[in-house]
This record gives C-alpha cells, structure tokens and sequence, in this order.
C-alpha cells in the first residue's frame, strides 16, 4: 500500500511539473568581441545552411549597436497560414544583437514561446512539428554560441495561450484594426506604396505576401526619435531587441496590428508597471504611426 501511495504521489507530482511547464521569451546564444555586422553575417550563414530563409534585417533605433535578423522556415510558414486569427504573425523568428562596451552579445526570440502565444487555438496537433523547427533554429545557432541561457523573464506554458499582463488589459484576440479597404489587393498596393516611402517615419524590414489566402505581414521599423524604438526601447530594455520589429497583418481586406499593451507586455514579461507607465503614450504612438500606413 506504501508503495502504491509513493508511485501516485511521484505520479502527480510529475504531473504537475509538466502541466506547469514555464518558457523563457529568450535565449542568449553567445557574448564575443566581434561586430555586430560580423555577428549577424555568421548567424545568417548559420541560418541559411540549416535549412532557414533570412527576409530582413535591421538596427532598431537606428542604433549601429542594435541589430536584428528576421527568418522563416516554409514547414512554419505552412504551419501558420493553417491558423486563422493572425497566426501567420507567428512565421517570422528573430535574432537579436546588442554591442555592450566591447562584447557583442547575440540573442534569440524563443520561438516555442511564440508559438504558444500566437497560435492561440492551441498547438496540440503540431506541437511536435513546432518543435523540430525550434529545435532546428536553437541547434543552427549553437553553430556560432552554445550559451542557450534563458533570459526574460518565465510563462507558463498554459498562459502563454491566454496571455495578458494585468487584468482589464488586452489579448492577443483583441487586435487593433488599423483600417478595412475595399479588397485584399488594395491593402497590399497600400501598405507596400507607403512602406516604399518611410510614411510615418517607418523603416521595412520584411514581407511576407500570400496572395492565395489573401494574407501578408510586414516588420516595420520605427524610426521617430521621440516616440518610436529609440525612445521606448532603452526605457523597457533593449536587451529584448530581438523583439523588434512590430508588424502589420493584411488579412482578407482588414489590416491590423497587435496592441501594445499585450504585445510589449508579452515580449517584456518582467515588465514593472512602473516601468510600463513610462511608456504610457508608446503603444498608441505605435498605432499612429502604424495607421499611416494605411492611409
């Protein structure tokens, strides 16, 4: 009978530790005295040679000390395009660089921590997919760095799907419509018009377009000194630039973006709402310059 209990007891207790299952919103790959334009020309080497499609990189904040890498994978992007609420947002994965004094510290967004946040609908039938494709993107990157320490902050995993920073505060189902046009075609021509032109003081870093679903998403840079990335990202920390850049999703006719008060929230989870309130005006200011776009 002793024995029973014990084995139950191990049982439940093994449980709950996977049922509590926490995720880190980042990885740290490696610290080096390189460049960051040395760093990032060997993770998109890295990249590409594991089966990886890099479409866009930039320096946020117009910092030549920042540095970001956009990818893809086409079994994620197939993976995506099969969720309906915005799920293609969740195709693009990012790296990030930071050059602090002399060491070039290289970063990783964690892409099962996106997965579990964006594809909302849950991921139980490809989770194991999902997996391989992360585990894909971390074992490319240990080409270059074997740190692979979390940093960021921890989610459980069954929170991710439902996260929100604070109560009353919003979803990732409460997306914020920038504007409806009279067909998907004339977002497109649009948002891309506008992009080509830095409307808004923004800065495109990558497209993606699938005509076929009436589906694209764009990373936007934002460039404006008093309220874009150089003004919110070293009050937030910009040790998370590999959450950069915001994006834009053109879905049938609507184009939309994540608020900012789940979307920093969620890539900043550490976040105090002290620190948060010094950024108050971001999230709208983001908005603003996002809708330009679309006009």
């Amino acid at each position: 009978m002793t024995r029973i209990f014990l084995i139950t007891i191990i049982y439940l207790f093994s449980f709950s530790v996977v049922k509590a299952q926490e995720e880190s919103p980042y990885l740290l790959i490696s610290k080096s005295a390189e460049s960051v334009a040395d760093g990032i020309s060997k993770a998109k080497s890295a990249l590409s040679e594991s089966g990886f499609k890099v479409i866009g990189e930039y320096n946020p904040a117009q910092s030549q000390d920042l540095g970001i890498i956009c990818y893809t994978h086409p079994e994620l992007e197939k993976i995506a395009l099969g969720f309906n609420d915005r799920g293609a947002l969740a195709a693009v994965l990012k790296i990030g660089f930071k050059k602090e004094g002399e060491t070039l510290k290289i970063s990783m967004l964690n892409p099962m921590y996106l997965f579990y946040s964006y594809f909302v609908d849950g991921i139980d039938e490809q989770e194991e997919a999902l997996r391989e494709i992360s585990d894909q993107a971390i074992e490319a990157m240990q080409t270059i760095g074997i740190l692979n320490e979390p940093f960021g902050g921890t989610v459980e995993k069954n929170k991710l799907q439902k996260y929100h920073y604070k109560i009353m505060m919003p979803y990732f189902t409460d997306a914020e419509v920038l504007k409806s046009f009279n067909s998907f075609d004339e977002g497109l021509k649009t948002i891309q018009q506008n992009l080509k032109t830095g409307k808004g003081e923004t800065q495109k870093v990558y497209e993606l377009v699938y005509s076929n679903k009436k589906i694209a998403v764009w990373g936007v840079g934002l460039k404006n000194a008093e309220d874009g990335e150089a003004h919110f990202l070293p009050i937030i920390g910009d040790e998370h630039v590999a959450a950069m850049p915001y994006e834009i999703i053109l879905q049938g006719n609507t184009a939309s973006i994540l608020p900012g008060k789940y979307r920093i929230a969620l890539h900043w989870p550490e976040l105090t709402m002290g620190t948060f309130m010094k950024i108050m005006s971001t999230p709208g200011d983001i908005k603003k310059s996002l809708e330009k776009l679309t006009e």
